[in-house]
């Protein structure tokens, strides 16, 4: 049997299919399977040639095939590979965290190096939790969160995160925390606009930090731009600094979940540094931190809080590959590219010049609702009904048919559902941040002719 699966190429189970895609449905058509990539495109084992519209997701900020982090990682890889932090500490780590505090700047100097974003929203709510006993304040243990909003695939990040339709399923083998509406800005309440409704959701915020009993609440987790849960949502400047004020008011900590806004995407090296008045206690990265090369995610915080934590017997948590030498060797040589390309610069301009192509498209598309986001985090909402602003229903299955459109256009997009389509859908159009003006032409020429066939296929 096993000279037979070698023979195959692969492992079987007891139907006859592969079992390595058990996340496909039952008769679902299987992707094209990826040969290689250079820069912002894919090549598929046919030769096809795939724009990179999302960088995976969210995820691939320096392009693929990067000489200067497959060389780190090579060297890297013939000094040491793995070396437990219970025995070593390692040099990578160590420059690797000296340079993400330099990027984030003062209240960010201490660095907890984790394998992505679902263990980077474990460590930071238990480094929250930690903190609070340490200062005599156990009895906060509450971390509300948004809804909708999306902090990871574990229990303790689902348990934070706001998606209704994840809760009816694992509700009972997790402690669902408290949800407060998330700030949206293109579909409101009658007689709301953004600014009126970002105030209602921060007065939302106290008036259940109040109701669960402040002396219970630990944090407060949000997305400063959204990711998939909210599709690249800007709230107006006024909502950040609310929020700041109101969780000082009742000692919460507040918790930036950064693991797609992160690592330049936006413009700055954390889009909360777009709101220099309302920075967060805690924030968390992953994705574009090693940009696809390695797993990797991080927890930032304070000196004084990670100290306040250790000399009270020091931080119960750890994984595995917690500062492990050879992700840290790339995470380093994927922010020195960062740094050194100005790609953060870059990213700001592109995403300016990617917005004017996505409103010039919608000014034609009769299923492009809205266009938002911040530097090369954006998404278009899909719509189909533009006056009304009517949610697609669920028949039409058209984030999902969008992609598969896109693909056949040799166009990569990230989609999202919300909650099964109870606030709307979207595409993510989040290109690497050392994407050109002429890429962005191609992604936009190539996403008006997607949006062309899929209205076509609905108009019948």
């Amino acid at each position: 049997m096993a000279n037979e699966l070698r023979k195959s190429g692969g492992t079987f189970g007891h139907r006859g299919g592969p079992v390595d895609v058990f996340y496909l449905p039952e008769g679902a058509r299987r992707h094209p399977v990826v040969s290689h990539g250079d820069g912002v495109y894919l090549w598929d084992k046919d030769g096809n040639r795939y724009i990179d519209a999302c960088s995976g997701p969210v995820t691939t900020n320096i392009g693929h095939g990067n000489k200067r982090v497959i060389d780190a990682m090579s060297a890297q890889a013939r000094k040491i590979c793995f070396a437990a932090r219970q025995h070593f500490e390692n040099e990578p780590n160590i420059a690797l965290a000296g340079l993400v505090a330099e990027l984030a700047g003062p209240g960010f100097e201490r660095a907890f190096f984790v394998s992505g974003g679902s263990e980077a929203t474990e460590a930071a709510i238990k480094l929250a939790r930690q903190y609070a006993v340490a200062r005599g304040e156990s009895s906060r243990w509450k971390v509300l969160g948004r809804e909708p909003g999306y902090h990871g695939a574990s229990l303790g990040a689902a348990s934070v995160s706001g998606d209704p339709a994840s809760e009816a399923i694992f509700a009972s083998v997790m402690q669902v925390m408290p949800k407060v509406p998330a700030p949206f800005t293109y579909r409101l309440p009658e007689n709301e606009d953004a600014d009126s409704y970002a105030r209602r959701c921060a007065t939302a915020l106290e008036a259940t930090i109040v109701s669960e009993g402040p002396d219970s609440v630990l944090a407060f987790i949000m997305e400063p731009i959204g990711g998939l849960a909210t599709g690249a949502l800007v709230a107006p400047d006024h909502y950040y600094s609310a929020v700041r004020e109101i969780c000082d008011r009742h000692g919460v900590l507040l918790i930036y979940d950064e693991v797609m806004s992160g690592a330049g995407r936006t413009g700055a090296f954390l889009a909360a540094q777009h709101w220099p008045d309302a920075q967060p206690d805690i924030v968390t990265l992953a994705k574009g931190i090693a940009a696809g090369y390695t797993p990797l995610g991080m927890v930032l915080a304070s000196a004084q809080m990670v100290d306040t934590v250790t000399q009270s017997g020091g931080f119960l948590h750890g994984h595995t590959y917690v500062a492990n030498p050879l992700s840290c060797a790339v995470g380093h040589a994927v922010l020195s590219e960062v740094i050194d390309r100005n790609l953060m610069a870059n990213a700001a301009a592109m995403g300016t010049h990617l917005r004017a192509r996505l409103a010039e498209i919608q000014e034609t598309s009769r299923i492009l609702g809205d266009v938002r986001g911040r530097g090369l985090l954006n998404a278009i909402e899909i719509v189909t009904d533009r006056e009304t602003k009517r949610i697609p229903p669920a028949s039409l299955l058209a984030s999902s048919r969008l992609t598969e459109i896109g693909m056949e256009n040799g166009l990569l997009l990230y989609s999202r559902r919300t909650a099964n389509g109870k606030y709307g859908e979207w595409l993510m159009v989040t290109p690497p941040l050392i994407v050109t003006e002429q890429e962005i032409d191609e992604i936009a020429e190539r996403l008006a002719r997607t949006l062309q066939t899929f209205e076509q296929e609905i108009a019948g």
